[in-house]
């Protein structure tokens, strides 16, 4: 796939007109049966979600924990996968695997000197692409982790806006 060609309308669109670059996701969460699941609506797909089963959740859906290391596998891998056809490199195979440490007391609320969330966050990338030069390996590293939106987006959170709103 020639992707530099399939971005190239995106990109000088862009650039003529740097606000349509400009975008909003959205996603919506909605009360299940029970107040240990939910529904999480992307516009494009309807995920259930649940309280992981460390702190009563069933077990039988992804947690948030595991959405939001989802997100970052799935960015790595299509933000690697896209650079290297970008680059021309040849690659048999590239997976990326996320895994993160939290601990479920601080969730809980057990003690106020644990932290809530994650702890640490591993990102793994296996490649194998024997033609590849050391020189190609390292630039593919660093545009993969220069243009990952999660990634970046984890590494530099921006500020969070709360708004409540009804009764």
């Amino acid at each position: 796939m020639d992707v530099r060609s399939l971005q190239r309308p995106f990109k000088e669109q862009y650039r003529r007109d740097p606000q349509t670059a400009r975008i909003t996701l959205t996603a919506k969460g909605t009360e299940t049966t029970t107040p240990l699941s939910c529904s999480v609506d992307i516009g494009r797909a309807i995920y259930q979600a649940e309280a992981h089963s460390g702190v009563g959740g069933a077990g039988t859906a992804a947690c948030s924990g595991d959405l939001l290391l989802g997100a970052l596998a799935a960015c790595a891998q299509i933000t690697c996968q896209l650079v290297a056809a970008a680059m021309g490199i040849p690659t048999e195979h590239i997976h990326a695997t996320v895994s993160g440490d939290l601990d479920l007391q601080g969730t809980l609320g057990l003690r106020k000197e644990t932290p809530v969330g994650f702890e640490a966050i591993r990102l793994q990338f296996d490649i194998r692409a024997p033609q590849a030069s050391e020189e190609q390996l390292r630039a593919l590293k660093e545009k993969t982790e220069q243009y990952c939106v999660v990634m970046q987006t984890l590494m530099h959170p921006p500020p969070i806006e709360t708004e409540w709103l009804g009764s």
